[in-house]
C-alpha cells in the first residue's frame, strides 16, 4: 500500500515538475508590450518603404499586357517589346514620385527599470515628451504606441 503510494506521489511529482518547464513562450501573433515613459523626441525623415524596382515592374507587366492587344505576327511582337519597356520606364517614373522622404521621429523612451530605447518610427500618432507609453515588437519591428 505504501509502495504504491509512494509511486503514485512519484508520477504526481514528475508531472508537476514538466508541467512547469512547459510554460509557453510568446505565441504567433502576440507581441511583448513594454510600458515606459517618453524622454525625448526628435522629428526625422524615414526613407519610404516601396521596395525599389516595384514600379517598373508593374509598369512592364502592364505595358506587356498591352502590347499583346495590339496587331498580329511580328507586329504583335514588337508591340509587346515596345509595351514591356514603356510601361516599365513609366512605372519607374511613378514610383520615384512616390518615392519620397515621409516624417519620422526618434522616440528616446524609459522603461519602468531605467533602461532606455531608442525606437524610430513614422510619427502617427505623434508622441511627445513626458507621455506614457508602450513599446510593442522589437528589433526593426518595434514600435512606440501611446497608453
Amino acid at each position: 500500500m505504501i509502495r504504491n503510494l509512494r509511486s503514485h506521489a512519484a508520477a504526481l511529482a514528475l508531472c508537476g515538475l514538466l508541467a512547469a518547464c512547459a510554460v509557453p513562450g510568446p505565441q504567433p501573433g502576440e507581441s511583448e508590450l513594454r510600458a515606459g515613459v517618453v524622454e525625448h523626441v526628435t522629428e526625422v525623415q524615414m526613407e519610404s518603404r516601396t521596395p525599389t524596382g516595384v514600379g517598373a515592374v508593374v509598369g512592364g507587366l502592364a505595358g506587356l499586357g498591352i502590347g499583346s492587344l495590339i496587331g498580329g505576327g511580328s507586329g504583335r511582337d514588337v508591340a509587346m517589346v515596345l509595351g514591356t519597356v514603356g510601361g516599365a520606364v513609366a512605372g519607374h517614373q511613378v514610383q520615384k514620385a512616390y518615392d519620397k522622404p515621409v516624417p519620422g521621429q526618434q522616440i528616446v523612451v524609459r522603461l519602468g527599470n531605467g533602461v532606455l530605447v531608442s525606437v524610430t518610427q513614422a510619427a502617427n500618432p505623434p508622441v511627445r515628451v513626458g507621455q506614457k507609453v508602450y513599446i510593442e515588437g522589437g528589433g526593426e519591428d518595434a514600435r512606440v504606441i501611446p497608453r
